[in-house]
C-alpha cells in the first residue's frame, strides 16, 4: 500500500522553532517570521491557527489549536510541541476508526433543514490555478485521492435533506468514482481573460448535478489549456459536507497530491485524525450533557425580545429567498484592513471578530437614531442600545479531549445569538474615532468572551436536545447575522492558488431557499499583492428590509470601521478588561481608574 503523502521542505528534526516560524510565516502571509513572535500578535486567527495545527502534523509536530492562539512566542509553542512517532515518548490519542453507515446528524444539519426551501445545490465553491501539464488523468486521480480520504465527501442522504427521522449515511472509500464527477474541458486556446467567463459558464452545470440522494456531493470541472499552460480546477462542493476550513485542508491536499504525481508516486492522503462521523457521535452526547444543559437559561435571556425590529419591519410569514437584486459587497482598502485585523484587536487583547462585531452594533445604533429611535421602543425593551446578532464560527473548538479536527473535513459550522449591549454610547464621539469606540470595544469583547465555549452548545441546546429545543425555537431569532470566514490568500499566480474572478468559499443558494435573517453579513479578508482588504457581501430579505436602509448601514459600518483604526492609533487607546485578570470581582470601572491613576503617575 502506498504511504501517506506529506507536506515537503519542514522536516521536525532537532529544531521545532525553525519549523514553527516557517509555517506561521506561510499561513500569514509574511516573509519571515522571528521566535518571539506570537501568532496572535502577528494577527493571526481561530481560523489561520487550525491550519498550522494541521501543517504542523504533516512536518512532524503535535501542537492543538489553544496552544498556537495563547502561546506568547514561537519559542514557547516549540517548547509545548511533540514530535509524532519519537522513540520512546508516550503515543497521541489514537485515531478514532472510520465509522461508516450512518451518520448523526449535527446541528448545523438541523438549521438548514429547519430554512424548509430547496437545498439540492446549496454549495460552496473553489477555483484553483492547475500547474501546466495538469491534465485529465491527473485530475481523476486527485479527485479520487479526496474522495477516498474524506468521508464527507462521499456523503449520500437517501431520503433528502431533513426528511423526518432520515439519517446521512457514510459508504466506503472507493464507492464514489472521480471519474463520474469530473468534467474534463478542452480549454486550448482560450485566452486568459476569457478564462473567468468559461469557468463560471462550466460551474453553473455542475452545480445543477449535485445530488445529495446519489452521493453526489463534489462536482469538479478540470479546463485544460494543454501541457504549456496553467490551466482551471474547479471544485463545486454541497456545503453539507465542506466550510471556510475545510477548503484550506483540501487546497493543501491538492498540493499534496500534485508533488506525488510529479514524483511518480499515488497520491494516498493522510486521513484526519477524529473523523467526522466520530465528532458527530461526540455532539450528540455532550448536547445532554450538564454542562451544556445548565447553559440553557443563558441563551434564552440572549434571545428575549429584541430591542427593536430592524428598520421597523417584521415581515407576517416567512422571509423572502436571497436575491441578486438584494446583494451588495463593497471593500475595504489595505490602508485601513491592515490595521483593523492587526493593530486594533491588540488593544484591548482581544480578537478580530471582537472589533467587527463592535463596529457593526454603532453602525446599528446610527441608523437607529436616524430613525428617531433612542434604543429601548415602545415595545418593551429592558435594555438601551442592544444590539442582537446570530454570529457564525468556525465550530472546530476544543470541548472533548483526544480530538484534533485540524485535518477533518465537514460542515462544523455554529450560529449563535450574542447580545451586545452599549448603552447610550456618543456616536458622534465613536465616528471620529474618540474613546466611545474603546469603550464599546472592551464591552463586546467581554460579551464574547463570555460565550462558553465559543456559542458551540447554542446549537446543541437548539437542535439536538429534544427538552431544551422547543423553548429556544419558540424564542426566534436574530434579524442580523454575521459571519467572518478569515483570511484567504488572492492574487497569486503559482500553481494551486486561488484563481482570480471568482469568489472564495461564499455559500451559493438554491433558488427559492428562504433566508435565515432579515440581512446577513459575510466578510472575508484577501491578501493580495498590494496588501490585505476587506469584502464584505450584503445580503437581505426583500420583504424585511428596504434595499436603501441596508445600503446606508453597510456604509455605515465601514464608517465604523475606519473609527476603530483612527482610534487605534491614540496614545490612550488600549486598556485591560475583567476578564483578562484573576482578581475577583474587578469591573472595568475599577481598571479604568487604575490604569488612569497610573498614567498619571508615569
Amino acid at each position: 500500500m502506498a504511504e501517506p503523502v506529506h507536506r515537503t521542505g519542514h522536516p521536525a528534526g532537532p529544531d521545532p522553532v525553525r519549523t514553527l516560524r516557517t509555517l506561521f510565516a506561510e499561513v500569514l502571509g509574511r516573509a519571515e517570521v522571528d521566535a518571539g513572535d506570537s501568532f496572535t500578535g502577528l494577527g493571526g486567527d481561530s481560523i489561520q491557527a487550525i491550519q498550522v495545527v494541521s501543517r504542523a502534523r504533516a512536518a512532524g509536530l503535535v501542537v492543538s489549536t489553544r496552544d498556537v492562539l495563547r502561546a506568547d512566542s514561537v519559542s514557547a509553542l516549540a517548547a509545548t510541541a511533540r514530535a509524532q512517532g519519537r522513540v520512546g515518548e508516550e503515543a497521541g490519542p489514537a485515531t478514532p476508526p472510520r465509522r461508516l453507515g450512518p451518520l448523526a446528524p449535527t446541528p448545523i444539519m438541523g438549521w438548514l433543514a429547519e430554512l424548509g426551501g430547496p437545498v439540492d445545490t446549496y454549495n460552496q465553491s473553489l477555483v484553483l490555478r492547475t500547474p501546466p501539464g495538469f491534465g485529465a488523468a491527473a485530475a481523476e486521480r486527485t479527485v479520487q485521492a479526496l474522495l477516498d480520504t474524506h468521508e464527507m465527501l462521499r456523503l449520500r442522504l437517501p431520503d433528502g435533506i431533513g426528511a423526518t427521522g432520515a439519517e446521512p449515511v457514510v459508504p466506503p472509500a472507493g464507492s464514489v468514482a472521480a471519474a463520474d464527477l469530473l468534467e474534463h474541458v478542452d480549454a486550448r486556446g482560450t485566452a486568459e481573460e476569457e478564462f473567468p467567463a468559461l469557468t463560471r459558464e462550466r460551474m453553473r452545470a455542475a452545480r445543477r448535478l449535485l445530488s445529495p440522494r446519489d452521493g453526489h456531493m463534489l462536482r469538479a470541472v478540470l479546463l485544460d489549456r494543454g501541457p504549456g499552460h496553467q490551466g482551471r480546477l474547479a471544485l463545486v462542493i454541497h456545503h453539507l459536507v465542506v466550510d471556510g476550513v475545510s477548503w484550506r485542508i483540501l487546497q493543501d491536499d491538492l498540493r499534496s497530491c500534485w508533488t506525488a504525481l510529479t514524483e511518480g508516486r499515488e497520491p494516498v492522503l493522510e486521513p484526519a485524525a477524529t473523523p467526522f462521523a466520530h465528532w458527530a457521535d461526540l455532539l450528540r452526547a455532550e448536547a445532554t450533557s450538564g454542562r451544556r444543559t445548565a447553559e440553557a437559561d443563558r441563551w434564552a435571556a440572549a434571545l428575549r425580545e429584541a430591542p427593536q425590529p430592524l428598520a421597523g419591519v417584521r415581515p407576517p410569514g416567512g422571509l423572502d429567498p436571497e436575491s441578486p437584486e438584494n446583494t451588495l459587497t463593497l471593500t475595504l482598502g489595505p490602508d485601513v484592513t491592515g490595521p483593523l485585523l492587526t493593530t486594533a484587536p491588540g488593544l484591548v487583547n482581544g480578537t478580530v471578530n471582537d472589533v467587527l462585531l463592535t463596529a457593526l452594533a454603532l453602525a446599528v445604533l446610527v441608523r437607529r437614531g436616524a430613525e428617531g429611535a433612542d434604543g429601548a421602543d415602545e415595545e418593551g425593551a429592558d435594555e438601551e442600545g442592544a444590539v442582537l446578532i446570530d454570529v457564525e464560527g468556525h465550530g472546530r473548538e476544543d470541548v472533548t479531549d483526544g480530538t484534533d479536527l485540524s485535518r477533518t473535513v465537514g460542515w462544523f459550522t455554529t450560529v449563535f445569538p450574542v447580545r451586545l449591549a452599549l448603552g447610550r454610547p456618543d456616536l458622534d464621539e465613536a465616528r471620529a474615532g474618540g474613546p466611545a469606540v474603546g469603550a464599546a470595544l472592551r464591552l463586546v469583547k467581554e460579551e464574547l468572551r463570555a460565550v462558553p465555549d465559543k456559542g458551540i452548545g447554542f446549537g446543541l441546546l437548539r437542535h439536538l436536545n429534544s427538552r431544551t429545543g422547543p423553548g429556544l425555537a419558540a424564542r426566534g431569532i436574530p434579524q442580523i447575522g454575521f459571519n467572518y470566514l478569515g483570511r484567504f490568500p488572492m492574487g497569486g499566480d503559482a500553481p494551486w492558488d486561488a484563481a482570480p474572478g471568482h469568489d472564495f468559499a461564499l455559500d451559493d443558494a438554491d433558488e427559492g431557499l428562504p433566508m435565515a435573517h432579515a440581512v446577513e453579513v459575510n466578510a472575508a479578508a484577501h491578501e493580495g499583492p498590494d496588501g490585505l482588504t476587506l469584502s464584505a457581501t450584503w445580503t437581505w430579505a426583500g420583504n424585511a428590509l428596504p434595499g436603501p436602509w441596508v445600503h446606508d448601514l453597510a456604509r455605515e459600518w465601514f464608517t465604523m470601521l475606519r473609527a476603530v483604526v483612527t482610534h487605534a492609533a491614540r496614545p490612550d487607546a488600549g486598556g485591560l478588561t475583567p476578564s483578562d485578570v484573576s482578581l475577583a470581582q474587578v469591573s472595568q470601572a475599577d481598571l479604568d481608574t487604575f490604569e488612569s491613576q497610573l498614567g498619571a503617575l508615569l
